[in-house]
């Protein structure tokens, strides 16, 4: 069941690994999605999932053939990352659910990065490098090496993973400042070190006695017209609304302008350049005061979170996948942890860092 429903949740752009996670998932907002899904016959609580996703609307299941993957007794071997990462992945999925034996971790981390890991397009390198970034912290020291090897040719290396998600992520002074709070939607950091965090009701936080009068004003604003999105570039406090307006708050003034068709998601700044990411699944760079955005990504997935770094922009979708572009050149270097993503990072030298509910992960590209 659980490789059927990361297969669904991959057509309809979501990110999922019961059905019960896939119907929250579809309904929690506005998703471009197929007209049509096929689902395999012999799937235990197929009905059921077919039901619930005619419910849901926009949604026409027809029934396919057989469940790839021939049957579950042609268990490739689980402990061996070499066979696992070579072999059909629904029949890994399907026999790894069949039994409780840990295989070093391996099963842990497939269970939890599965639903990319099943995607078409993967290969031996790329599935070993999404399951040396899921490896738990108690996995068997041999696996790291060995997966590391089977990444070779995988475009990331992995440089550090910890089995503790974030709520948020952001750079200061070159370190990583994570927000501890699942609550937390955002976090930002001014010049001065000041850190602002943007909690699940749309209001600013911050810490310390001494607390900026921007900051205090901003913060009285946000109290009765709450924020979806939050960054800072130098002195200048940045906010986006449900309505699809940013707003850079500065001491000589407020700039703002409508870029979005619904909820603005994320934001981040690099020097004078903002760049938003809204529910439309666009990504604007913006210059407060200079009128209009403009367009440098766009996909059928809302964005979730942003971060600019000194020549790289990191975006992660609501479908689970994280580009780091550059926007001079328009490279885009993808990854794909399997787990929803909520924060992204990326640090001045030149790696990410990526957060989901359970893990935190730190890429370098290769």
């Amino acid at each position: 069941m659980r490789a059927t429903v990361w297969t669904v949740a991959n057509a309809l752009g979501v990110v999922a690994g019961t059905p019960g996670e896939l119907l929250t998932a579809l309904l929690a907002g506005p998703r471009r999605r197929p007209d049509r899904v096929a689902l395999p016959a012999d799937v235990p609580g197929l009905p059921e999932l077919a039901a619930d996703l005619r419910a849901v609307g926009r949604v026409e299941v027809t029934v396919a053939g057989p469940v790839s993957g021939g049957a579950p007794d042609e268990q490739p071997r689980l402990a061996d990352p070499a066979a696992v990462c070579a072999a059909d992945p629904v029949r890994v999925t399907r026999a790894y659910e069949t039994e409780s034996a840990a295989h070093g971790g391996l099963r842990a981390a497939w269970l939890r990065a599965g639903q990319a890991l099943v995607r078409d397009g993967q290969t031996p390198a790329t599935r070993a490098l999404t399951l040396l970034a899921a490896l738990p912290d108690d996995a068997d020291p041999r696996l790291r090496p060995a997966l590391a090897a089977l990444a070779a040719d995988a475009p990331w290396s992995v440089t550090e993973s910890r089995d503790t998600g974030t709520g948020a992520l952001t750079v200061w002074a070159g370190r990583l400042v994570e927000a501890d709070d699942p609550r937390c939607r955002a976090v930002a950091c001014l010049d001065d070190g000041t850190v602002l965090t943007l909690d699940e009701r749309g209001r600013l936080r911050t810490t310390g006695s001494a607390v900026p009068r921007l900051v205090e004003a901003v913060a009285a604003t946000l109290a009765t017209h709450p924020a979806t999105a939050l960054a800072a570039a130098g002195d200048a406090v940045l906010t986006g609304d449900r309505m699809g307006s940013v707003h850079a708050f500065t001491l000589g003034g407020l700039h703002q302008a409508s870029l979005h068709a619904g909820r603005v998601t994320a934001l981040a700044a690099a020097g004078p350049r903002v760049y938003s990411g809204g529910d439309d699944g666009t990504v604007l760079a913006w210059r407060p005061g200079a009128g209009d955005g403009v367009p440098v990504a766009r996909r059928p997935h809302p964005v979730v979170a942003l971060h600019a770094g000194p020549r790289t922009l990191a975006v992660a979708w609501a479908d689970g996948l994280v580009e780091l572009r550059d926007p001079r050149t328009r490279r885009v270097r993808p990854f794909r942890p399997g787990p929803a993503v909520h924060a992204v990072a990326v640090c001045p030298d030149g790696s990410l860092t990526i957060a989901t509910d359970t893990t935190t992960v730190r890429l370098h590209p290769t």
